[in-house]
C-alpha cells in the first residue's frame, strides 16, 4: 500500500514505523505535521495514499484529511484512555501494565474507533527509555494489525462507545505535578519523579538560587547529606541529597528565558561548574567492578563470566563526550588485560551510541575544536575495537544506534541487535563526511553497492534488514529487559565453541592481510581530513544543523559535501528528519 506518516518529529518510533513498513513492501512517505497544516495537505494531495498514520503526532490532523482519507493515530495509552500526557500518568500512577492503541481519527481527540491495540509492562525505568522499548514494541505490532486489518477490507473497528471499553480522560500533566520536595519526598518518590520526566519535559526545580530542569534519575546507596544538597560529582553527574538517601541526576537544562547561552539539556557537572564555578564536588568515582550489592550511578561497568567479559556502557541519548569516549576506551583497554575469549560491548537496554555528544559541543567555547577533539575520542575507541586480535568482540545492541555509534558497532567482529533496534549508519543529516573509520567497516560487511545507498539515502534500517544486509550477524528476539541475560547465554556458548579458536586465528590473519593492503592508519586520515574541512569551516552546514538539532530549532536540508569521483558522499536528497513528504 500506499502509506502517508504524519508526525511532529521524525523520532525513534517513527523511524521505527517507517523501517518495518518498508520492510514488508508499504511504499511510505513522511511529512512533519510541525510546519503546519498546508504541507499535510499538500503531501496527502501529491502521495495519494492508501491510508494515513501518526505514529507521534502533537497536534490535530486537518479535518478535511481525517474526513477524506483514512487516518490513524497511534495513542500511546489503552483503549478508553484520552489526554495529551498518558505515558506521564502511566508512569506517576506506577501502572504495572500500559498499552496502546491505534484508533482512527475524527473531531473528538483520542474518541476514534480502534483498529488495534497492544498492553505490554510497565518497566521501572525512564519515560523515555519505556517509549523506545516497551512502547515502541507495542505500537509497531499494533499499527502492523491495524495496516492488516485496512488491506483485508471487511475489518470494523470498534467505537469506543463500547460497553467493554472504559474512557478515562486525563489532562495534561503539569510541572505543579512534577513538583519535588526534597525535604519531604522520600527518595523512591523522587526517581519517579525524575524518571517520568528523564527527556521531555525535565523536573522544573531550583538549584544553587536558579531555576532548572533536571533530566534523569538513579538511586545512591552511600552518600547522605542535608535533604536538597548537592553531594558529589561522577562521570558528569551531580548526586543531591533526599530525605532517607541521595540520588543521581545525570543531566540538567536552563530555562531558555534564563540568559544562559547554553539553554538546552546536557551534563549535570558540566551546568554546575557553568553556574557556581567556585563550588567544587568531590569528584567520587565509582570502580569500574562495582561489587553486585552496590545500588549506585554508573555510566560504565564491567563484569566477568567464565571466558566472556561484559563491558556494559549507558550514555543519556546515547551521546559520547570526549571525556566518555576516553572513559570507555580506558575501560576497553581494562577489559583487554582480563583473560576472556569473548568480549561483549553494550548496555543492557536502550540506546548502544549515537556517537560524538552535539550538546556538550554545543555548548563549548569553540564548537568546531570540540568537534575535532570528541571525534578523534571516538576514532581512538573504534581503532581499539578493530586492532583486537586475540578474543572475539560483539557489538550487543539493545537498543538504537546512529551515525559514530553505529559504526563503533560495526568495527566488532559480530553485532547483535535486539528484533526492535533502528540503525542509522549515516552522517548526512548533520552535513558531515563521518568518520570512525567508515569507509572501511562498512564496505567490507555490505559491500561498496549497499554501502553508497545507505550513507545516500540515509534512511533507518531496521534490525532484520540489517541482519539482511550484513550489517548485523544476529538478532535477539528478546523483550527488552530480557535482552541483557539472553546475550549474556549466547557469548557463553560462543566462547565454548569448539572452532572458537581457529575463528580468533583467521580473525587475526585477516586483519594482517588489510592492514598490508591499506593500513588502518591511511582510511583515518583521509576521512579526518574532510571532516577536519567541515568542523573548522564557520560556514559548513554542519554547524547550523547541530545548533538547531541541539535547541530544537528549525533548519534547512545540508547542502551536498563535494568528494573525489572515487569516494562516497551524501546528495542533497532531503531525509524524514527534514522532509516536507518523502518516497
Amino acid at each position: 500500500m500506499d502509506i502517508l506518516l504524519v508526525a511532529s518529529a521524525f523520532n525513534s518510533l517513527c523511524q521505527r514505523v517507517y523501517a518495518e513498513l518498508s520492510d514488508r513492501g508499504h511504499r511510505v512517505d513522511v511529512v512533519l505535521a510541525s510546519r503546519g497544516e498546508e504541507p499535510v495537505r499538500a503531501a496527502v494531495r501529491e502521495s495519494v495514499p492508501d491510508l494515513v498514520i501518526a505514529p507521534m503526532l502533537t497536534t490535530a490532523l486537518p479535518e478535511d484529511v481525517w474526513r477524506e482519507h483514512t487516518c490513524l493515530i497511534v495513542h500511546p495509552g489503552p483503549p478508553g484512555d484520552r489526554g495529551p500526557a498518558a505515558l506521564d500518568w502511566a508512569v506517576a500512577e506506577r501502572a504495572p501494565h500500559w498499552g496502546v492503541t491505534v484508533l482512527q481519527a475524527e473531531a473528538g481527540m483520542d474518541a476514534g474507533p480502534v483498529w488495534a491495540a497492544e498492553p505490554f509492562p510497565v518497566a521501572p525505568v525512564g519515560k523515555s527509555d519505556l517509549y523506545r522499548n516497551e512502547v515502541a514494541d507495542a505500537a509497531v505490532t499494533a499499527v502492523l494489525t491495524a495496516v492488516r486489518h485496512h488491506e483485508e477490507g471487511a475489518f470494523k473497528p470498534r467505537p469506543q462507545s463500547d460497553p467493554s471499553i472504559d474512557v478515562v480522560r486525563r489532562g495534561p500533566f503539569r510541572q505543579e505535578r512534577r513538583r519535588i520536595d526534597w525535604a519531604a519526598d522520600d527518595t523512591a518518590t523522587v526517581l519517579r519523579t525524575l524518571r517520568g520526566a528523564d527527556s521531555r519535559p525535565g523536573v522544573l526545580d531550583e538549584l544553587l538560587g536558579r531555576e532548572l530542569f533536571l533530566h534523569g534519575g538513579h538511586p545512591e546507596d552511600e552518600l547522605r547529606g542535608r535533604p536538597g544538597d548537592l553531594l558529589a560529582r561522577r562521570a558528569g553527574a551531580v548526586c543531591r541529597a533526599t530525605r532517607d538517601g541521595a540520588v543521581w541526576i545525570p543531566e540538567l537544562r536552563p530555562r531558555k528565558n534564563s540568559g544562559d547561552p547554553a539553554a538546552f539539556r546536557r551534563p549535570a557537572a558540566h551546568v554546575v561548574a557553568a553556574l557556581e564555578p567556585a563550588l567544587e564536588l568531590p569528584d567520587v568515582p565509582a570502580p569500574l567492578e562495582l561489587p553486585q550489592a552496590r545500588c549506585t550511578y554508573t555510566d560504565i561497568r564491567y563484569r566477568q563470566r567464565g571466558d566472556v567479559g561484559l563491558l556494559s556502557f549507558s550514555f543519556p541519548g546515547g551521546a559520547m563526550s570526549t571525556d566518555q569516549c576516553r572513559r570507555l576506551l580506558a575501560a576497553y583497554e581494562h577489559a583487554l588485560a582480563r583473560p576472556t575469549r569473548v568480549l561483549v560491548l553494550g548496555g543492557p537496554r536502550d540506546f548502544f551510541s549515537n556517537g560524538i555528544h552535539l550538546h556538550v559541543i554545543e555548548a563549548a567555547q569553540d564548537p568546531g575544536r570540540e568537534s575535532w577533539v570528541n571525534l578523534n575520542a571516538l576514532d581512538d575507541l573504534v581503532e581499539a575495537v578493530l586492532r583486537t586480535t586475540d578474543r572475539l568482540v560483539v557489538a550487543a545492541l539493545a537498543g538504537n544506534a546512529a551515525a559514530g555509534g553505529a559504526l563503533l558497532a560495526l568495527a566488532a567482529d559480530e553485532v547483535w541487535c535486539r528484533t526492535g533496534t533502528v540503525l542509522n549508519p549515516h552522517y548526512r543529516r548533520m552535513g558531515l563526511y563521518g568518520s570512525e573509520f567508515w569507509t572501511y567497516t562498512l564496505p567490507r560487511r555490505v559491500g561498496p553497492d549497499e554501502a553508497r545507498r545507505l550513507t545516500e539515502e540515509a534512511l533507518p534500517v531496521s534490525a532484520a534488514r540489517a541482519e539482511r544486509t550484513g550489517l548485523a550477524d544476529r538478532l535477539v528476539p528478546a523483550a527488552p529487559g530480557e535482552f541483557a541475560l539472553a546475550v549474556e547465554r549466547l557469548a557463553a556458548t560462543l566462547a565454548a565453541a569448539p572452532g572458537l579458536d581457529r575463528r580468533i586465528a583467521a580473525k587475526a590473519a585477516a586483519r594482517a592481510a588489510d592492514e598490508r593492503q591499506r593500513p588502518l592508519a591511511t582510511y583515518r586520515r583521509a576521512e579526518l581530513t574532510r571532516m577536519h574541512a567541515l568542523f573548522f569551516d564557520p560556514h559548513a552546514p554542519y554547524h547550523a544543523l547541530r545548533s538547531a538539532f541541539v535547541r530544537k530549532a528549525p533548519a534547512g536540508s545540508p547542502r551536498p559535501l563535494t568528494a573525489p569521483a572515487d569516494t562516497w558522499q551524501p546528495t542533497g536528497r532531503t531525509d524524514p528528519a527534514e522532509a516536507g513528504a518523502l518516497r
